[in-house]
């Protein structure tokens, strides 16, 4: 089973999403440098932070709207997101802007989602598409994020208690795919493209 590119317009936005996140990182990082050397590089590092997840918003209600779904696109659009994640997380951490159990909280879900996913690509030859529990949990990491740009390392402690409420969501939305993976729900899509091709093997 091989997934091809399929030059859509979500496609598209979701590789300039792809190409923005080493800039972003760049200027969270640069935005870590002592006082006013620092302060400078926040605002550019929030944009960056804030046109991925609108870029990411828009190519999703593009897909939907116009009928623009893609199979690639399915499992393309959730690693970006995923990378997008974990290196905004990862990049605050180094300049002391985010707890560390926040981290490996993220690379724990993460490795659980995509381990999921793939199993179900692989044996099932279904793409587990977003819920709207899932949605719920990205909404509340991005308010997150966003909000720990402007928190000083002095007051970090405050970022722990930002990031209660998405962990907690995080963790009943892993149960829910969970499972809608062992017991194979409607909230599981199969891909056509997958299946029909099942079928074909079926007929041989």
């Amino acid at each position: 089973m091989k997934l091809k590119f399929v030059w859509t317009i979500p496609n598209v936005l979701t590789t300039v999403r792809l190409l923005a996140i080493p800039f972003m990182a760049a200027f969270i990082l640069a935005s870590g440098r002592p006082e006013e050397a620092g302060e400078k590089y926040i605002v550019p590092a929030f944009l960056f932070f804030v046109i991925i997840w609108v870029t990411d918003a828009v190519d999703g209600f593009i897909a939907r709207k116009f009928n623009q779904v893609s199979d690639f696109g399915k499992i393309y659009d959730p690693f970006v997101d995923k990378l997008f994640q974990f290196t905004t997380a990862f990049m605050m951490l180094l300049i002391h802007k985010m707890p560390l159990w926040v981290v490996l909280f993220i690379i724990t879900k993460e490795a659980i989602m995509i381990l999921g996913g793939a199993y179900m690509l692989q044996m099932r030859h279904f793409v587990v598409k977003a819920k709207w529990y899932g949605k719920i949990t990205t909404v509340l990491f991005v308010a997150g994020f966003a909000s720990a740009f402007f928190i000083s390392p002095d007051h970090q402690f405050i970022v722990n208690f930002l990031f209660i409420p998405p962990t907690i969501m995080a963790t009943i939305s892993t149960i829910f795919y969970g499972k809608d993976l062992l017991l194979g729900t409607s909230n599981v899509s199969g891909s056509s493209e997958l299946a029909s091709s099942v079928q074909d093997e079926n007929k041989g």
